[in-house]
């Protein structure tokens, strides 16, 4: 009796969701999934709309891609993806970045705004941003980072982009040669006060993940910021210095309230 009761129970869900209407904040409804006006908006206002298209012809179009998304994903659900745990892994890694960005946003939102005299101070502090804000044209080599420690050496100590080539082509390393622009305004200022002061063709090396990049300057344009937009990019960039320092601060003291419990040979170094 009470297994017939279970499967008159399911039957009873799955007609409700196959007689569910699209009607209200429901904008549409996939195999009995809701897509709620909220977030076909958050996906609209995060498109690139072409030149031309109609708000309601964008509106369309990304509803459309919503629910080949949300498609696809039921499907992998039925494939049992979902209980892998590869997923499981990744899921848990983005929901927690997501939860620290969202937290870090709203730290800059309620941030303080700066003074007048804390703006002009940061503006003389980061010339790279605002006065003596450039643009810089770059030759590059990328390739993958060696795990040779003698040829690392000689990569570093190579003081030209051709010496660069020459001992990757030696080492049989395979590389892309490429042209890039750099505008000094997003360089880390610790970065950009090395930057700087290299000799004009002196190589630099910025590794990416298990890839690296070899860039050289080839010119450098003025660009410097507008009085009307200085003011706005200094605010942000505080703001976000500001969030950033206060999310740290909050780690810190999370990890000294924290119980952590370590398997042995896992624990970090005794300092």
């Amino acid at each position: 009796m009470r297994s017939k009761f279970i499967v008159a129970a399911a039957v009873a869900l799955t007609v409700t969701a196959c007689n569910k209407k699209a009607e209200g904040q429901t904008v549409a409804i996939v195999n009995g999934e809701e897509i709620t006006a909220a977030e076909l908006n958050a996906d609209l206002a995060g498109a690139k709309i072409p030149t031309g298209m109609t708000k309601e012809q964008a509106r369309s179009r990304i509803l459309q891609t919503i629910i080949d998304r949300r498609l696809l994903a039921q499907q992998a659900k039925k494939d049992g993806i979902d209980k892998s745990p590869e997923y499981l892994n990744r899921q848990r890694k983005l929901n927690e970045d997501l939860l620290i960005n969202m937290m870090a946003s709203r730290q800059i939102d309620t941030a303080q705004l700066p003074s007048n005299q804390e703006i002009q101070k940061f503006e003389a502090s980061r010339p790279e941003m605002f006065e003596k804000r450039e643009q810089w044209e770059l030759d590059q080599l990328r390739f993958e980072l060696p795990t040779d420690a003698g040829v690392k050496a000689k990569i570093a100590a190579a003081d030209t982009l051709e010496g660069v080539a020459k001992v990757l082509t030696d080492a049989n390393i395979t590389f892309n040669r490429q042209k890039n622009r750099l505008d000094t305004a997003i360089i880390p200022h610790d970065l950009y006060g090395r930057l700087a002061t290299m000799k004009p063709g002196e190589p630099f090396m910025v590794p990416v993940g298990n890839l690296a990049v070899v860039s050289v300057v080839t010119s450098r344009q003025p660009n410097p910021t507008s009085a009307e937009q200085a003011r706005p990019v200094a605010v942000a960039a505080m703001r976000r210095t500001q969030a950033t320092k206060l999310v740290q601060d909050r780690l810190k003291a999370l990890r000294q309230q924290a119980k952590i419990d370590y398997k042995p040979g896992f624990a970090p170094p005794k300092q």
